[in-house]
């Protein structure tokens, strides 16, 4: 096996990074921005050929390996491959998950475990797999991605929400405990960024019952969506400077501090602005 590297966390010129969920989306926009910053990237994902494909076009600085974060073994074998290929990891984008979206009720048992066997128990496999190796190496940065329905209840995606507030809870304890160790824990709380997810649900998720389907345009351009490789380039600022939450765009930054301030009146503002919206989504498209 190759050394553990020399030298602590690189930002990030010849870093090397290990991103799960690279093949599209947030994934994809980070190697697209890290490449171009002279890091090495491995892109892990379930849809092989895709990462291959993005990979290919980043030249010899990344690759991909299959990946699906439900298996934990399956994990320790990519973390373990990329040391035993690179030498080290200095970053862990721990970004695979899915979107399931729509009331309560449309959620199925079946439902909930899959969503918390990606969003929230992918999470856990990452890091189980790549902390220890950040600790003996005595250097790196985890980031999880979470999204702002990771810090305001949001109506409609109640089991996306409960997986993304628990990745919060997740990254700001391991933060602390890792503290004086070396190793940056951080998670990017996304607001709208314009990616495969607000397709319905994105290529493994979906959204059930009057929020079936794709976002209509007029609906998505009302939530100013950032675009992705905007998002990627600004977040790396913020991982570089060891923010522990990182939420952009900035508008959402604003609303995440009026959530903390007055919790319950955004709350009766959004139910109300939901089921507005919801009734006359589920209208227009039984009528459609």
């Amino acid at each position: 096996m190759a050394g553990s590297g020399s030298g602590g966390l690189r930002t990030y010129t010849d870093a090397v990074a290990l991103i799960s969920g690279g093949a599209s989306g947030i994934g994809a926009a980070l190697a697209r921005a890290l490449v171009a910053q002279g890091a090495r990237v491995v892109l892990a994902d379930r849809q092989l050929e895709l990462a291959q494909n993005v990979a290919g076009g980043l030249g010899e600085r990344a690759r991909a390996v299959a990946l699906d974060v439900r298996e934990a073994e399956a994990y320790v074998e990519v973390a373990a491959g990329v040391l035993e290929r690179e030498g080290r990891i200095d970053y862990f984008f721990n970004n695979a998950g899915i979107g399931i979206g729509g009331l309560y009720e449309d959620h199925s048992l079946d439902d909930w475990r899959y969503i918390v066997d990606v969003n929230l128990l992918g999470v856990v496999y990452g890091i189980s797999a790549v902390y220890p190796i950040l600790l003996e190496q005595g250097f790196g940065h985890i980031v999880n991605t979470a999204s702002m329905a990771g810090r305001a209840a949001t109506p409609g995606l109640s089991a996306y929400c409960a997986t993304k507030h628990a990745v919060v809870g997740l990254t700001r304890s391991l933060r602390i405990e890792a503290q004086g160790r070396g190793v940056g824990v951080s998670a990017f709380c996304p607001g709208v960024i314009r990616t495969e997810i607000l397709k319905d649900g994105g290529v493994y998720g979906k959204f059930a019952g009057g929020m079936a389907g794709d976002l209509d345009e007029e609906q998505l351009e009302r939530a100013r969506p950032m675009e992705v490789d905007a998002f990627a380039k600004a977040a790396l600022i913020r991982v570089a400077r060891n923010q522990e939450i990182i939420v952009l765009p900035g508008m959402w930054r604003f609303f995440d501090g009026l959530y903390r301030l007055i919790p319950g009146v955004l709350s009766r503002f959004m139910a109300q602005g939901f089921f507005k919206e919801y009734e006359r989504i589920a209208q227009a498209r039984s009528s459609g």
